[in-house]
């Protein structure tokens, strides 16, 4: 299998790698806001950075969820597809 080169990047692989793993990432913060884990961990890596804001995690809601995880996928997939065909266009 070739990634790059002058077979390039396939763009409707690489918008759809991208898109899944940015809808994945959205997935698992979603599970992480329903359990309740969510505001621990955003105070958390806010202290790590050494800063402080009135962030609070709202409550989980399921339309909520859908929502992000989808614009996260075509958020991802249009951002693959842009990344393939400038490697394409720059390789050749």
């Amino acid at each position: 299998m070739v990634f790059y080169g002058k077979a390039g990047l396939n763009v409707k692989r690489t918008a759809l790698t991208l898109g899944s793993f940015a809808a994945v990432v959205h997935l698992v913060w979603a599970v992480i806001v329903a359990t309740g884990l969510a505001q621990g961990l955003v105070n958390w890596k806010l202290g790590m950075h050494f800063l402080s804001a009135p962030y609070t995690v709202l409550p989980f809601d399921i339309g909520n969820a859908v929502l992000l995880i989808v614009l996260a996928f075509i958020g991802g997939a249009v951002a693959g597809a842009v990344l393939a065909t400038l490697w394409n266009h720059m390789a050749e």
